[in-house]
């Protein structure tokens, strides 16, 4: 395929990567300066969509990606596939895959998760929404930049998916965090508060697989001093997408709500930002019930 992929950071210059190292001819965009491998650049966003079969997005948010579509939908052929693979709100996917389809694109919304070890493994996860028409024309792309990905339904399904799934792991991982300071103030050992809850009902993700522990379970950043895997400030941006999301659905969504809340102090009042979002853990050793 001829993809124009827009969006260089972190995330998206692997995925670029991975997909021009399978054999497709890729033409990169980003504001700043960046060399991928095999990705040729382009001037503008709209040059790096004019003529493609399939047009890749991984921007930071929600207005960005408005702003970047404007620019890029004009340029693209009809029958081509907008691909947006940022994490945004949810009317903003909505937005602009209805913007694309009424020039005769096939739009997609598909948030990732794997962070950016998945992203330059390729394995990463993606939710997609939108037709199947679209879904079965990017469903080769997915299998070269991830391990799986799950067609949840119409536009903006992705970023539904992706949201609730975020708001778990948010509130999971204050859960697990909380639970291992209460263990050290009982005088639990960790490895034995571990074995216990990873193979009972207190079984997680955040406890199995990514233990903010250091030196408990799977290594994780937690034994690399919390440099992150998954920044806090990201996990404030995706639960903060959430409470949007709950708001305009009218859904009560309390432990939402707290682990929000929690992680916004973490972020902007504590020393949270730049580290990874399982070192609520020391926040939590640190502190008492008051």
């Amino acid at each position: 395929m001829k993809i124009g992929f827009i969006g260089l950071g972190n995330m998206g210059a692997p995925m670029a990567a991975n997909l021009a190292k399978a054999g497709h001819d890729v033409t990169g965009y980003d504001m700043a300066t960046v060399t991928v491998n095999g990705v040729s650049n382009a001037r503008t966003a709209a040059e790096a969509a004019d003529d493609a079969d399939l047009v890749i997005t991984m921007l930071p948010n929600g207005e960005i990606l408005r702003a970047v579509a404007a620019q890029i939908i004009p340029a693209m052929r009809k029958g081509a596939v907008l691909l947006d693979c940022s994490t945004v709100d949810v009317d903003s996917a909505r937005t602009v895959a209805s913007d694309a389809e009424a020039t005769g694109l096939l739009p997609l919304d598909a948030p990732v998760s794997g962070g950016i070890g998945g992203a330059t493994a390729g394995t990463l996860t993606f939710m997609v929404g939108g037709s199947d028409e679209a879904y079965q024309t990017a469903l080769p792309l997915f299998d070269i930049m991830g391990q799986k990905s799950v067609h949840c339904g119409p536009s903006g399904n992705g970023q539904a998916a992706k949201i609730c799934n975020n708001m778990i792991l948010g509130v999971t991982m204050i859960a697990t965090c909380e639970a291992f300071a209460l263990a050290d103030k009982l005088g639990l050992d960790r490895q034995a508060m571990f074995d216990v809850v990873s193979t009972s009902s207190g079984y997680s993700w955040s406890m199995n697989a990514y233990c903010p522990a250091p030196g408990i379970g799977p290594k994780s950043p937690a034994d690399n001093n919390y440099i992150p895997g998954f920044a806090a400030e990201l996990m404030l941006k995706d639960l903060r997408l959430s409470q949007q999301a709950a708001d305009a659905a009218d859904a009560d969504t309390p432990l939402g709500q707290a682990a929000t809340d929690l992680y916004r102090r973490f972020v902007e009042e504590e020393d949270g930002q730049g580290r990874d979002f399982s070192a609520m853990l020391p926040r939590f050793e640190k502190r008492g019930r008051g």
